[in-house]
């Protein structure tokens, strides 16, 4: 397993700060460019994706703000100024009478992003952490709420950033983060300081299995273009993300990059490469994607019958290769 470096220059403070300040916008536009992935391919998603996502996903304030020009919202169709007396009557008796649910809700979401950049800092640095020492990262005040906390930062750091954490200890509730799917890459070598760039690779084999198993290049983009990723743009976190998705994830075998046959002008496509299939699988794959949509694999039928039969094809592999190791090859 693959684990980024210690960064000696800089302290874990440091580096907690620098997850705090981009995790938000990270977690934002991360569930967008899954769900924009399947969407395209799956048009007949159940109503109620945005609920789900939402409820897997659930926003910060910081987060809110950070992707709003990311993300399309629906605004108002009252012109300005119009019944700003009374809505601001009615922001101050909200003011003065907060929800108290609504109060607490804010609070575990704020909590839970604090738990994120706590877990990043952990996978950086190599540690083991426990719900005991989480205890010390949130509010005192909502120490009640920490499994709910805990349960929304992991389904963060895995969907977002494409990290899995992983009990090592139940008995004392001790945890381990690791890249999620069977991957051993996480990118943080290539491109500038920041987050784990494995959920971008994750996305991209995502949109490839669900495009077919080839996507063209405007496709991939098209998906990416919704975290802010843009071919030719420099990133304030991943860098310049074509050569990170074009170079990087093509050296390291996870992706093909190809002309597209007899195409004129030429265009090119992306395919999984031999690390991808060797790694991880069209099951694990679709298990993610169907895990951000709040539904199950065979919600999208015709890539789970696809990867039902992959799943056979391995097994039988396995098989034929175990049974060459016990009787050898001149048996056969």
């Amino acid at each position: 397993m693959a684990f980024p470096q210690k960064d000696p220059q800089r302290s874990p403070d440091q580096l907690l700060q620098t997850h705090s300040e981009t995790q938000g916008l990270e977690v934002a536009q991360g569930s967008k460019a899954l769900e924009v992935a399947c969407l395209s391919s799956h048009p007949e998603m159940p109503g109620n994706l945005k609920e789900a996502l939402d409820a897997a996903i659930p926003g910060t304030s910081q987060s809110a703000q950070s992707s709003s020009s990311i993300v399309t919202t629906v605004s108002s169709s009252r012109k300005y100024g119009e019944g700003s007396s009374s809505k601001e009557e009615e922001d101050s008796t909200l003011e003065a009478h907060p929800d108290p649910k609504k109060v607490l809700m804010d609070a575990i979401n704020e909590n839970a992003a604090s738990l994120v950049n706590y877990l990043l800092l952990k996978y950086q640095i190599k540690e083991i952490t426990s719900l005991k020492d989480m205890l010390k990262v949130i509010d005192n005040e909502y120490a009640d709420h920490l499994i709910e906390m805990f349960r929304r930062a992991r389904e963060r750091v895995e969907i977002t950033f494409g990290l899995k954490v992983k009990e090592v200890d139940p008995y004392n509730h001790c945890y381990i983060v690791v890249i999620n799917l069977g991957l051993t890459y996480d990118g943080m070598q290539h491109g500038e300081v920041g987050v784990p760039k494995t959920g971008i690779l994750i996305l991209t084999l995502g949109a490839i299995f669900m495009k077919g198993n080839r996507a063209t290049e405007q496709e991939i983009w098209d998906v990416l273009s919704v975290m802010g990723l843009y071919s030719g743009q420099k990133h304030y976190i991943f860098g310049e993300p074509r050569e990170l998705i074009t170079k990087y994830f093509v050296e390291e075998q996870y992706l093909k990059y190809q002309k597209v046959a007899n195409s004129d002008p030429a265009q090119f496509e992306f395919l999984w490469g031999p690390r991808a299939h060797a790694e991880t699988t069209k099951m694990q794959v679709l298990e993610f994607m169907a895990k951000v949509h709040g539904t199950l694999p065979p919600s999208f039928p015709s890539q789970y019958e696809e990867a039902l039969r992959d799943e056979e094809k391995r097994a039988r592999e396995k098989i034929w290769a175990m049974d060459l190791d016990f009787y050898g090859p001149s048996h056969f």
